[in-house]
């Protein structure tokens, strides 16, 4: 359950088998009741569920994502022509979205077995849509029509740019732990008959720890690359816009320290960017959604 986010510069998010956005956690472990914070989004074009993404709970009404997630841009259909805007949104709150579906099937959980809540407004980080790459402001948010609780929260950073200082060499004993928490694919298969276990929709965790920041390239300073492993765990298609706790296990916390935001390759293997959350831009735009 390694989540692998793929992309060179491929964004995180699913489609029914279109690949270039969000990844799912691979070689990682089966969440359970762990984070029932972090939930699944689902995205409509012309009323069809047509891409996925995990997210993560701020207050009973707003909901953290990546900004890809949020934002028509760049997200286009085989031929490479634009779909069309997002005509509606909603999360998922079970750990197993997927259960009770037929295996084999690649359709996307509807609201009728409830547990599901739809959203009537959404918004990308309002520098996304510009000549930047996407991955420079990949976050976004979601307002949902009535409230959800799950008891625990997500919480931001608690000041700009806390994150600078972070150890992150690989090779050192102190690493900067993460939790990773998606329900994107667990796993690559070629075998047509492994499609259900790599397309279901179980809410899953893995713990990255962080091999560079504020380097220039890919990195910058708006992303955390992070390991993606068998050792460690990673993400893959579906886990964008879902948590990296800062931390894991007993010293794990409630901040995100950012967001899934892509991928080195089409494998989910390697390494894996995370939209940081501890810029003063960010924060600036999700704050204000909280005091609404």
């Amino acid at each position: 359950m390694k989540k692998y986010v793929v992309a060179w510069i491929l964004t995180l998010a699913l489609l029914f088998s279109v690949v270039g956005v969000a990844s799912a956690i691979t070689d990682g472990e089966l969440d359970g009741d762990d984070h029932p914070h972090v939930v699944l989004l689902l995205m409509d074009i012309e009323g069809s569920a047509k891409y996925r993404c995990s997210a993560t709970m701020l207050t009973p009404t707003v909901v953290l994502t990546a900004g890809h997630c949020t934002s028509n841009y760049p997200y286009l259909d085989s031929d490479g022509n634009y779909e069309g805007d997002y005509t509606g949104m909603r999360i998922f709150t079970e750990s197993d979205v997927d259960a009770g579906l037929e295996n084999g099937t690649n359709t996307y959980p509807t609201c009728d077995g409830g547990n599901c809540i739809e959203a009537f407004e959404w918004y990308a980080h309002p520098l996304y849509e510009t000549d930047d790459p996407f991955y420079m402001h990949d976050v976004g948010i979601v307002i949902l029509e009535e409230p959800y609780d799950p008891g625990v929260f997500g919480k931001l950073p608690e000041e700009a740019d806390q994150f600078d200082n972070l150890p992150w060499p690989s090779g050192r004993r102190d690493k900067t732990w993460f939790t990773a928490v998606g329900y994107g694919r667990q796993a690559i298969f070629s075998d047509e008959e492994q499609w259900h276990l790599e397309s279901v929709r179980v809410r899953m965790v893995a713990n990255p720890f962080l091999l560079q920041l504020n380097v220039p390239g890919i990195t910058g300073d708006y992303s955390l690359l992070l390991s993606n492993n068998h050792a460690t765990g990673g993400t893959c298609f579906g886990d964008s816009g879902g948590p990296n706790f800062l931390g894991k296990e007993d010293d794990e916390t409630n901040i995100v320290a950012g967001v899934t935001s892509f991928g080195m390759n089409q494998n989910c293997a390697g390494t894996g960017g995370v939209f940081r959350m501890d810029r003063k831009d960010v924060l600036d735009f999700v704050e204000p959604f909280l005091e609404e």
